[in-house]
């Protein structure tokens, strides 16, 4: 039997009503109240998902920590996102969710969630003082490095394919697209 969720419609969404989601392998997002909902992603994402935080795993200094999706990032009552990948002091973390930004956030694109990864969740992202964003994107083989600069995401770094990307923040790293996939 499906559960049924009633949620209310004479107002915004807060991150209390998330927790009434039902676990049906869809990730639910917050953006100013307005409830975002995403389907299972697809075999490229996941691989370049695993790879990376196997990666950046590898070289995580200690008193940072990388956490896989889906874990809850608090930027606000009506707002709460699951990054693919995030990279926060240890300290920040409780059991349940990040209160507050992270130092880095990276998006594996998809069809379904491209215009809000780019979009909305960049923006709302780079008003929360989330100092690295990457975007990487599984169709074109490629990763986007953007850093916070007075305020705005500029692009520090790019690659495609087998070109290597060098990475500064949150720790000194090489990242080549293409071996991202398996």
């Amino acid at each position: 039997m499906t559960a049924v969720t009633t949620l209310p419609f004479a107002r915004p969404l807060t991150r209390a009503d998330l927790e009434t989601m039902p676990d049906d392998g869809h990730r639910y997002e917050l953006i100013d109240g307005v409830l975002i909902v995403s389907p299972a992603p697809q075999l490229p994402h996941q691989d370049m998902v695993g790879n990376l935080h196997l990666l950046l795993r590898a070289d995580c200094p200690p008193h940072l920590k990388v956490v896989l999706a889906p874990f809850a990032v608090a930027l606000a009552e009506d707002t709460e996102v699951q990054p693919d990948l995030l990279v926060a002091p240890r300290t920040q973390f409780t059991i349940k969710e990040l209160p507050g930004p992270p130092v880095l956030a990276i998006e594996v694109l998809s069809k379904s969630t491209r215009r809000f990864d780019l979009i909305l969740k960049r923006d709302r992202l780079q008003e929360a003082g989330v100092i690295s964003y990457w975007l990487v994107d599984p169709a074109e083989v490629s990763i986007t490095v953007l850093e916070l600069e007075n305020g705005q995401y500029v692009e520090r770094a790019r690659a495609t394919g087998s070109e290597t990307c060098q990475v500064e923040l949150p720790w000194p790293m090489t990242i080549v697209p293409a071996d991202l996939l398996d």
